[in-house]
C-alpha cells in the first residue's frame, strides 16, 4: 500500500477545511451543497489537500444547516489518493474549521 495512505490510515491526524477564497461559513455551505469539500491533512510534508466527494448519508452537517455559530461537523466521503481508493472521515469545529481526520482504504472500508 502507498506510504502516504498507510500513514493517514493509522490513527487520527490534524486537519483543516480549505475554504476559498476567504474561509467563510458561506463558502462551507456552498461546498456542502455542491457535494465536495477540501480537507487538508496538516501534518504531512507541506500538507496534503484532498477533494472529498461527500457521502451525505454518512456526513453530519446539521450544525451548518442550522447556522450554528459553534459545534461540530462530520464529513465522510470517498476519493482516490495515489491510486488507492479511500474513504476520508473528518471531524471539524465550526468555529475554527479545524479538527481531526483519517483515511480508510477501500479494501477494509465497511460496506454501505
Amino acid at each position: 500500500m502507498d506510504e502516504l495512505v498507510k500513514r493517514l490510515a493509522t490513527g487520527e491526524h490534524p486537519i483543516e477545511l480549505v475554504l476559498r477564497p476567504k474561509g467563510t461559513r458561506e463558502e462551507l455551505k456552498d461546498c456542502i451543497e455542491r457535494g465536495y469539500v477540501h480537507v487538508k491533512f496538516t501534518n504531512t510534508r507541506g500538507g496534503t489537500e484532498l477533494t472529498v466527494r461527500l457521502d451525505k448519508g454518512m456526513s453530519d452537517v446539521s450544525n451548518v444547516s442550522r447556522d450554528a455559530e459553534t459545534g461540530a461537523l462530520r464529513l465522510v466521503g470517498d476519493l482516490t489518493l495515489n491510486d488507492v481508493k479511500v474513504r476520508c472521515i473528518a471531524d471539524a469545529d465550526l468555529g475554527t474549521f479545524r479538527g481531526t481526520g483519517y483515511l480508510v482504504p477501500a479494501t477494509i472500508a465497511p460496506a454501505d
